[in-house]
């Protein structure tokens, strides 16, 4: 299915317009760290950036004119409809897993696997690679590959306990973060490729491998609906657990939480124009408003049990919260 007349170049926009709340609201806290962005760039920039780049130059293909020309067209398509003017380098490596990803610090890059560019459609590789430059454009790249640093350091060098524990935590909140950075990520490539139903197809190939023959997209879907309202409080925290060590959310996830997103009428309304510009101001405090109110939404809207008891438990906070204001206002004025 294709709408190739009625796509568009989405001239100015700014990466707010495609990110999940709470992907805004903990990159805007990682990058208000006094030091941290500055201090991740000098040590991501000297090692970990300049080494990968080099293995990949040295072992994968460059993507150009003459070198995978057909995924070169198709990546400057979704430049042009992301409004990039300087693309990342892209790479095609030789890899039999659909995946790709983005790495580095002052000049990411971009390395697709082989596989996606010979099992995907033009409209999912186009979605993909809209995916990878999200990622780019929102920032994501350089604390994903902090975050890639922070997992390869030995817990047993570390002698003082308290550190280990803190460094668990902080990996467990950017892994929390990186999860939906990947939200994020999968709406900057359905505006990247502008025809949603590959961008859902991408996923259920994600799934189930590259045979659409043997694969319904609506079966999968009510897969997804099945997932997200099915068994009792223990099975919600199976989920929980299961998703813990994935840098990714499960396929059917994505999916629920695309098509989520692409009905309620907000992709529509960025291809009409109506989304924020590059330079446009925002500040923290307003990213964590919107987040706060995206996972209460998400919480009352879900059919999963334990979002059914969290959403029990946020309306008795919000009662005790009013008994308090009604007992100590008087005591201490309006204020």
């Amino acid at each position: 299915m294709s709408n190739e007349g009625q796509k568009r170049s989405l001239g100015g926009i700014s990466h707010r317009a495609w990110e999940h709340a709470a992907d805004t609201a903990a990159l805007a806290t990682l990058q208000g760290v006094p030091g941290l962005p500055e201090l991740t760039k000098m040590l991501i920039g000297a090692t970990t950036e300049k080494s990968l780049r080099l293995l990949s130059l040295a072992s994968s293909v460059r993507v150009s004119s003459t070198q995978f020309p057909r995924t070169q067209t198709l990546y400057q398509e979704a430049c042009e409809r992301l409004d990039i003017e300087s693309p990342p380098e892209l790479f095609v490596s030789q890899n039999p897993f659909l995946n790709a990803g983005a790495t580095g610090a002052d000049h990411p890059f971009i390395v697709i696997n082989s596989a996606a560019v010979e099992s995907f459609d033009d409209a999912e590789l186009t979605s993909v690679l809209g995916h990878e430059l999200g990622h780019c454009l929102s920032g994501h790249v350089l604390f994903k590959t902090l975050l890639q640093f922070l997992l390869r350091i030995p817990f047993s060098l570390i002698r003082i306990p308290a550190a280990g524990v803190a460094l668990m935590a902080v990996i467990a909140a950017l892994n929390e973060w990186d999860r939906k950075s990947e939200l994020s990520a999968d709406r900057a490539g359905i505006l990247a490729t502008q025809e949603p139903e590959s961008s859902f197809t991408l996923l259920m190939k994600m799934a189930g491998g590259t045979d659409h023959s043997q694969m319904s997209l609506e079966s999968f879907l009510e897969q997804a609906r099945e997932y997200e309202k099915n068994g009792n409080l223990l099975d919600s925290v199976h989920k929980i657990l299961n998703v813990q060590r994935r840098s990714h959310p499960f396929p059917v996830a994505r999916l629920s939480e695309l098509k989520t997103w692409v009905d309620a009428g907000h992709y529509q309304r960025i291809l009409d124009g109506e989304y924020p510009r590059k330079g446009d101001s925002d500040d923290i405090k307003k990213a964590w408003s919107r987040a706060q109110k995206q996972y209460r939404d998400d919480i009352r809207t879900s059919k999963d049990p334990l979002s059914n008891a969290a959403e029990s438990v946020l309306s008795k906070v919000d009662d005790m919260v009013d008994q308090v204001k009604d007992i100590f206002g008087p005591i201490f004025g309006k204020k």
